[in-house]
């Protein structure tokens, strides 16, 4: 299925019953006087949480979206009937603006959480409203008003625990192959990932988290070169970011470089991403050997200065992966715990000891 994160649709609510305007017609009562009943609401359009899926596509085929109109009133002060409401099913993580006037609306952030987006019209009031001591046959009644129309800009922003970045064939989607049931395609060139990926990983048999791999990155991105930045927005509601750096690269690129390549590109994008706590992922450690890869990682981590967690890995031995695993799942179990408003456990500052590839 092909992925698409944004779709323009178009959202009509229904417009309100108009009120009706009759008088009884009833044997031995000459005088009846007005019954004419109101009319129904106009039915609303709400958008639905679906976890069962995972892209906007259908919404580039079916952009328009239409509620129910509101029945008008009826003789005998009989009520229209409402409009149906109209629910819209989109994936969890849908955002939604004013495609006009660039309103932010909402967002669906669970399964069966429904948001509203357009308002179906009031219902108008029949002439029985209108009677009075002076006004005993009133012929007046009211229109039903008129239900919201909407041009609606839709984002699907993926929900995961952790992001992956990086150059192209960094080995990310060779990451998240080898941690999670996820597989991607995998290949020896660039920009084999073309859409973004999630896979769960598991830690322990009752937890796990889950991690998104998206298109690598290059420099010029937020110019249009690559696949440009424009799926680096999945990376916005996650928890911790994995900079993921090759350190044996074909065309023997500095892997220092390459870091500050990503780092300007993320700073370009901005949404606060350059912000979030990043961790330094050395991957493809199984094509040097011990000596080799202590000292390009003794001279990568010098040249950044880097002082946050570093890992080295392979995700072909499955070299490191454990220990990356690990410290990624007791680390978010600090932050949820955070966010909650509690504390985080108690060995939780050790989680961020940088790791060793040569005494692990």
């Amino acid at each position: 299925m092909k992925f698409v994160d944004e779709a323009i649709i178009k959202v009509e609510a229904g417009d309100g019953g108009n009120g009706c305007v009759s008088f009884r017609r009833e044997k031995f009562i000459p005088k009846g006087g007005p019954d004419g009943g109101d009319g129904g609401d106009g039915g609303s359009v709400l958008l639905v949480g679906d976890s069962g899926l995972n892209t906007l596509v259908d919404f580039r085929h079916q952009r328009h979206h239409r509620a129910e109109r509101g029945q008008n009133g009826m003789g005998r002060q009989m009520t229209g009937r409402k409009g149906e409401n109209l629910l819209v099913r989109v994936p969890v993580g849908t955002r939604v603006h004013d495609a006009d006037t660039e309103e932010y609306i909402g967002e669906v952030m669970a399964h069966g959480e429904e948001l509203l987006v357009a308002r179906g019209g009031h219902h108008g009031l029949g002439n029985i409203h209108f009677k009075s001591s002076t006004n005993r046959a009133p012929r007046q009644s009211t229109h039903g008003t008129p239900g919201d129309r909407r041009t609606l800009h839709l984002e699907l922003v993926l929900l995961a625990d952790v992001g992956l970045l990086g150059l192209p064939n960094a080995g990310k989607s060779s990451l998240i192959t080898a941690v999670s049931s996820a597989r991607p395609k995998v290949a020896d060139y660039p920009f084999t990932t073309l859409y973004p990926n999630l896979g769960v990983v598991r830690v322990g048999q009752d937890a796990s988290f889950v991690i998104a791999d998206i298109p690598g990155v290059i420099e010029g991105a937020a110019e249009g070169a690559g696949l440009g930045i424009q799926f680096l927005k999945h990376l916005s509601r996650t928890r911790l970011l994995l900079h993921l750096v090759d350190m044996a690269p074909i065309d023997g690129s500095d892997p220092a470089e390459a870091v500050r390549c990503i780092e300007a590109e993320v700073e370009k994008f901005g949404h606060e991403l350059a912000e979030r706590e990043r961790w330094l992922v050395l991957t493809k450690r199984d094509l040097l050997d011990d000596e080799t890869f202590a000292e390009r990682q003794a001279a990568l981590l010098a040249e950044l200065d880097w002082e946050g967690p570093v890992f080295a890995i392979s995700s072909v031995t499955r070299a490191g992966l454990e220990p990356l695993v690990q410290a990624l799942g007791a680390k978010l179990v600090e932050l949820r715990a955070a966010d909650a408003g509690g504390e985080g456990p108690a060995s939780a500052e050790d989680d961020n000891a940088p790791y060793d590839p040569l005494t692990s």
